[in-house]
């Protein structure tokens, strides 16, 4: 059974620093991108970061961009996402959702399999 569980959520500073955490199950790490997605409040869900099936490449959201750090540690079947330097529009639900692909894809609607979301509120 392919399971994501993300956590690492919480109340955050601006200025400050947060990291999530995104566990799998049932999937096998070198076939999948693996991507976090942000719904902040009231809004649409929204891309924010991805890493590619190897690892090598990475891609983000222009409004985390040098803020924002994914990685993966196939040892421990865990993605992170390290915030930085957060802001108060960075306020949102964070998915992590795996796509099986060859490539980056930064449609929502195309990934199958997401976790349950964990909350990150950003204090100004």
């Amino acid at each position: 059974q392919r399971q994501l569980v993300e956590s690492g959520g919480g109340l955050g500073q601006a200025g400050g620093s947060l990291r999530l955490s995104c566990v799998y199950s049932g999937l096998s790490f070198s076939g999948y991108v693996m991507t976090w997605f942000r719904q902040p409040p009231g809004k649409e869900l929204e891309f924010v970061a991805a890493i590619g099936r190897t690892g090598g490449e990475r891609f983000y959201a222009e409004s985390v961009e040098g803020r924002f750090t994914i990685s993966k540690d196939s040892a421990n079947n865990t993605v992170y996402l390290q915030m930085t330097n957060l802001k108060p529009e960075d306020t949102a639900d964070y998915y992590c959702a795996a796509d099986y692909s060859a490539v980056i894809r930064l449609d929502h609607s195309k990934y199958t399999w997401w976790g349950q979301g964990t909350q990150v509120t950003v204090s100004s």
